[in-house]
């Protein structure tokens, strides 16, 4: 639901109404003005620059590209999260749901076969050092995330069987995509300091700021921790550079973006004493991938997570082509007296240096998804059907983002919650004779 910001500032032309419902458990605002100079710079900027960077009113209006105002989950100064909508206090007391604080699954147990299916009669999970088994009612929703969820299934013996085999894991299902296809978006960020005071580097830097910023969002969530680090964001296309260097577009279509750019006013490199803001790029549509295993057979032993970032050129490719653009975005005639200089000067670089930067500095965006991938029902590949149920098995369904077969060309917030409404909705759970059933649900 749409929510005002925390300091109710006037919000006409930051995002359209139109496309925003007043009801729901999610709370989504535009974050407080608390830097106004840097904003001001960000969006003159766009109107300097609108054939590379035009103004959008609303990029949840399902047309992304543009610059424009962020829109976080952020309700009342606080964060607006699955733990306080979904399990908030209108649904933590129904009957059906009892939610285990520190409890690990560790695996699926009491495995079976029925009409040929494999089936497990519950899960296997520690609590203080002790180990405990719950039993399903009517069937098992992994709900563990692109880590998790693939660990569960390779230590219950849903995987790739030569890979379990060498573990000394007996194999229940040959499933080779289990782990394989983790994608994430790789980001790495520019920065500059600047002439202003008004930046996150005030408080950062200065432990009594800080303290008094934090006294101020306890007494009443405003001030600058009642907003993320991010207040305005871009999502841009590269096709002219793809096309020129004969690169087959990996984006879903005209409509969505190559990258996206994250405008904050602060710098985390900036020098002691002075000030900075940067700018964030994110690849959205990589084409290399990763992997999530395990190399023991004790499910409490940390997985092996590969991210398998720009192992394919038209993703380096995209990195180096995004920071050109980004660069010209902070030559407007808007930063002339504002910004100082580059924390780093890439604009000198060559190609080749460039990426080497890019490999030197990319992270994760903590969008990893693709680790149990939905496919076809006839399908050689995946690891679910589309009904989200694990191939080859019954009662054993995924929900969560390590089902999406690709890594959407935004953030995967939403996309995530709207797999898990939908899963609601598939067989059994349509049938109004199980709603009053208990389900597991390893969260």
């Amino acid at each position: 639901k749409w929510t005002p910001p925390v300091d109710h500032h006037d919000t006409r032309g930051q995002y359209d109404p139109a496309f925003h419902s007043t009801n729901g458990i999610n709370s989504v605002s535009l974050p407080a003005l608390n830097w106004p100079i840097f904003s001001r710079h960000v969006i003159e900027a766009s109107k300097e620059l609108p054939d590379e960077w035009p103004f959008n009113l609303d990029m949840n209006s399902g047309k992304p590209l543009g610059l424009g105002w962020m829109q976080t989950t952020i309700g009342g100064g606080m964060r607006s999260t699955s733990a306080t909508s979904y399990l908030g206090p209108e649904f933590i007391r129904r009957k059906n749901l009892h939610v285990l604080l520190h409890a690990q699954v560790s695996k699926l147990v009491g495995s079976n076969h029925a009409n040929g299916k494999l089936t497990f009669a519950g899960v296997q999970f520690a609590q203080g050092g002790a180990l405990f088994t719950a039993k399903a009612a009517k069937e098992i929703i992994l709900s563990a995330g692109s880590v998790g969820t693939p660990g569960i299934l390779l230590h219950s013996g849903i995987g790739d069987q030569r890979a379990l085999t060498d573990l000394g894991i007996s194999t229940l299902l040959d499933l080779p995509s289990v782990g394989r296809n983790a994608t994430d978006h790789p980001v790495f960020g520019l920065g500059w300091t600047v002439n202003s005071n008004q930046t996150l580097d005030s408080i950062s830097q200065n432990a009594t700021r800080f303290d008094e910023a934090f006294a101020q969002w306890n007494r009443s969530h405003t001030g600058p921790f009642s907003a993320g680090r991010t207040t305005h964001l871009a999502w841009a296309r590269l096709d002219s550079q793809l096309a020129s260097n004969n690169f087959t577009d990996p984006s879903a279509g005209p409509n969505s973006p190559h990258i996206e750019v994250a405008f904050t006013p602060g710098q985390r490199a900036a020098p002691p004493g002075s000030h900075g803001v940067s700018a964030g790029i994110a690849i959205l549509n990589p084409v290399s991938r990763g992997s999530v295993t395990i190399n023991s057979s004790n499910p409490f032993d940390s997985p092996i997570i590969d991210a398998g970032f720009l192992q394919s050129d038209v993703d380096v490719f995209t990195g180096r082509e995004a920071i050109k653009k980004v660069l010209k975005l902070f030559k407007a005639p808007t930063w002339r007296d504002y910004i100082i200089a580059p924390i780093e000067d890439l604009e000198n670089l060559s190609d080749e240096e460039l990426d080497e930067h890019i490999r030197n500095s990319a992270s994760t965006a903590f969008h990893l998804i693709g680790t149990a991938a939905m496919s076809a029902r006839d399908a050689r590949y995946g690891v679910v059907d589309p009904d989200l149920v694990v191939k080859g098995a019954s009662r054993l369904r995924i929900i969560d983002a390590s089902v999406f077969p690709f890594v959407v060309s935004g953030h995967t917030q939403a996309a995530t919650y709207a797999i898990a409404e939908r899963g609601e909705f598939f067989p059994p759970l349509t049938d109004a004779k199980y709603r009053s059933n208990s389900y597991l649900v390893e969260i």
